[in-house]
């Protein structure tokens, strides 16, 4: 999905970069897919703020998404493909042949009117959802569950997907966006091909107001704040703050925080870069 660049006539719009929306097919979501969001603002149940510079934003309905594709077997017709605000990638609205509508993540190249389907022996082709014991190795996919029936977890945001590289015994391989090489359970699911709208890294909000829109408050930096609020606080005049920490002090900057204990380390058989 291409961006566009706007002409500067105003301070907001000099660094904008936006999407052009060019495949967008309607601006009205399926009513009987929607879902009500409460807003925080941070605060816990007691009214307490436990997550700052959250709070405020523009107003929006939650876009129920099918993220199991466990209805094997019946095709599905791509509707519409539709913005979603709660998320980085397109959604594309689908309806199967016994007339259930679903919402599922658009992959790149789906097509109005293009038929997809999940399940066992199902083709490998761009929509379809299939077993990683059945997904030919090489395959590009997006979707990937970590536990069977759960639902996809892995390479849900734009542009994202990750490489299925090996079989061996139960466990599949898979090269992750990030680098990581990772085994999961041939009984999960993914599926083929990579997430819609790649070129959502290229935009640029160009003013601080559509930070506002998106729910986003001021962000304050750890140095220009007291020393009993950040470790790098305090000091006369423009103090550097010293050794980059976190507000509880653990260093930031290529400090690992990954528990050597986490019982996910003995799927990862290489780490990312």
């Amino acid at each position: 999905m291409p961006v566009r660049k706007l002409n500067p006539v105003t301070p907001g719009q000099r660094h904008k970069i936006k999407s052009t929306f060019e495949y967008i097919t309607t601006d009205k979501p399926e009513k009987s897919l929607l879902a009500p969001m409460k807003k925080s603002g941070g605060r816990n149940n007691t009214g307490k703020m436990t997550m700052r510079y959250l709070g405020g934003g523009h107003k929006r309905r939650y876009r129920v998404i099918d993220f199991k594709r466990n209805k094997d077997g019946i095709p599905a017709v791509v509707k519409t493909i539709e913005y979603d605000p709660n998320r980085s990638a397109r959604i594309a609205l689908v309806v199967y042949s016994d007339g259930e509508k679903r919402y599922i993540v658009a992959p790149s190249g789906l097509k109005i009117g293009q038929t997809i389907i999940s399940g066992k022996d199902v083709a490998p082709e761009i929509g379809n959802t299939l077993f990683l014991s059945d997904i030919p190795l090489g395959t590009v996919i997006h979707n990937i569950e970590l536990q069977p029936g759960r639902g996809a977890a892995m390479a849900r945001s734009a542009g994202s997907y990750a490489q299925l590289t090996s079989r061996e015994g139960k466990y599949a391989t898979i090269k992750l966006p990030s680098g990581e090489m990772r085994m999961i359970l041939v009984t999960c699911r993914a599926t083929i091909g990579s997430v819609s709208n790649p070129d959502n890294a290229l935009e640029r909000s160009g003013k601080a107001g559509r930070n506002r829109w998106l729910g986003r408050r001021p962000r304050v930096r750890g140095v220009v704040m007291n020393p009993v609020d950040h470790p790098m606080g305090g000091g006369e005049g423009r103090a550097s703050g010293g050794h980059p920490r976190s507000r509880k002090g653990l260093p930031a900057k290529g400090y690992k925080t990954r528990s050597k204990k986490k019982a996910s380390n003995r799927y990862i058989v290489e780490k990312r870069k």
